[in-house]
C-alpha cells in the first residue's frame, strides 16, 4: 500500500486499501446543531502554555475521531482542522465511539448509546435500564452491536439493531469491591477477531477472556486496566489508567513491551484510557490528564515500537482532553472485530 500525503495530511482521496478515508465528505456540509444536540461546553483555553516544538504536523498528521469523557464530544478532524462536532443527547460520560464504514458513528455515553449520521440524525439508541451504566460498545457489523452493561449483576449483550432484541446475553462476574459502585465495574471491553470477547474489570484489576461457549480461556491480573486491545500477533495492548502506562502483554502473561509513566523524554503520561497498534507496527496513546484542570498535557502521541515518538497531538485550543482517538486514514473495516487494533 502506497500512502498518499497532500500538504502533510494523509488524502482523502478513495482508497480501497484505507476505506475510511472515502467516507469523510459525508462530514462536510452537516447542520451545525442536529435534533436534540446540546450546545458545546465553554471550556477554559489555556492561557500561560508554552508553546513546544513537538513531532509530527499537528492536527494535520492524520484524519480522525476523537471523544473525550470530559467533555462528552464528538470530533471529526480532517485536512488539519475541526470539521464536524457533535454532542448526543441524554447524560453521563462519553467512552466509546467508532466511525463505521457508511460514515455513521456509533458510541455511548453512560446512559445511553447511540448511532448518528454525518447528516446528525439519529438513527438508533439504547437507554441503559435504571441502575445500570454503559462504558463499553463495540459495532459487529452493521446491524449489531456489543455493550457491557454495569450493574447488580452486569452483563456482556450483543443487540439486534433493527429492534433492540438480545442476540446475546451473558452475566459478568462479580467481586467485592465491584458491588460498591457500578460506575467503576468494566470499561472498554472488546470482541476480537476469533470471536472471543476480552471483559476488563477496572477497579478489581482483571481481563478474563471467554470464547463463544462462554469458558474462560485467558485470565491477566492488571493495574487499572481502562481498555484491552487483542492485536494481530496474538498478545493484549493494556493501558493502566491514571497509573500511566501502556503494556503489551503476551498470552503467558508476560509484559513484553512497554511505556511507562516518563518512558519518553518531556512526556508525562496522565490518566492513559485508551491507546491502539496500527497497521505499520507504532502504537497511538491517549494521555487525557485526568481531572486536573491546570494540567494540559499532550493530548495524543504516536511512538514506534522503538518508543521513538513521530507525532505529538497538544492542542487545547480546538480539542479538549483525549479519552479516545480512531485515526481514519488506517487500513481495515472498523466494525469487522479485530480489523481495527483499538
Amino acid at each position: 500500500m502506497v500512502a498518499l500525503f497532500i500538504n502533510g495530511c494523509a488524502s482523502t482521496k478513495p482508497d480501497a486499501n484505507r476505506p475510511m478515508l472515502s467516507v469523510l465528505k459525508q462530514f462536510e456540509h452537516a447542520p451545525e446543531m442536529g435534533p436534540g444536540e446540546t450546545n458545546m461546553p465553554v471550556r477554559a483555553l489555556p492561557t500561560n502554555s508554552v508553546t513546544m516544538h513537538w513531532p509530527g504536523k499537528g492536527l494535520a498528521q492524520h484524519p480522525f475521531l476523537y471523544y473525550t469523557e470530559g467533555n462528552n464530544f464528538l470530533y471529526v478532524v480532517n485536512n488539519g482542522k475541526v470539521v464536524w462536532t457533535y454532542a448526543p443527547p441524554h447524560g453521563g460520560e462519553m467512552d466509546d465511539a467508532w466511525m463505521m464504514s457508511n460514515g455513521h458513528i456509533i458510541g455511548c455515553r453512560s446512559s445511553s448509546c447511540y448511532e448518528v449520521t454525518p447528516q446528525k440524525e439519529i438513527v438508533w439508541s439504547y437507554l441503559a435500564p435504571t441502575n445500570t451504566q454503559i462504558h463499553s460498545l463495540q459495532p459487529i457489523g452493521l446491524d449489531k452491536v456489543m455493550i457491557v452493561q454495569n450493574g447488580l449483576p452486569p452483563h456482556l449483550i450483543v443487540l439486534n439493531k433493527k429492534d433492540n432484541s438480545v442476540a446475546f446475553s451473558h452475566e459478568l462476574p462479580m467481586f467485592t469491591n465491584t458491588v460498591k459502585s457500578i460506575h467503576t465495574q468494566f470499561r472498554n471491553c472488546r470482541v476480537t477477531a476469533q470471536g472471543t470477547y476480552l471483559v476488563g474489570n477496572l477497579v478489581q484489576g482483571s481481563i478474563d477472556e471467554y470464547d463463544k461457549d462462554w469458558n474462560l480461556i485467558w485470565h491477566y491480573d492488571a493495574l487499572r486496566p481502562w481498555s484491552e486491545v487483542r492485536l494481530k500477533n496474538g498478545n493484549t495492548l493494556i493501558p493502566g489508567d491514571n497509573f500511566g502506562f501502556v503494556h503489551e502483554v503476551n498470552p503467558k502473561g508476560e509484559i513484553v513491551w512497554a511505556i511507562e509513566t516518563n518512558s519518553l523524554p518531556g512526556i508525562e503520561l496522565h490518566d492513559v484510557q485508551t491507546a491502539g497498534r496500527l497497521a505499520n507496527g507504532n502504537t497511538i496513546i491517549c494521555n487525557r490528564g485526568g481531572s486536573n484542570k491546570s494540567l494540559l498535557p499532550p493530548q495524543v502521541i504516536e511512538v514506534t515500537p522503538d518508543k521513538k515518538v513521530v507525532w505529538v497531538l497538544q492542542d487545547y485550543k480546538d480539542l479538549p482532553s483525549c479519552t479516545g482517538i480512531q485515526l481514519l486514514d488506517e487500513p481495515g473495516i472498523p466494525e469487522n472485530p479485530g480489523e481495527l487494533m483499538r
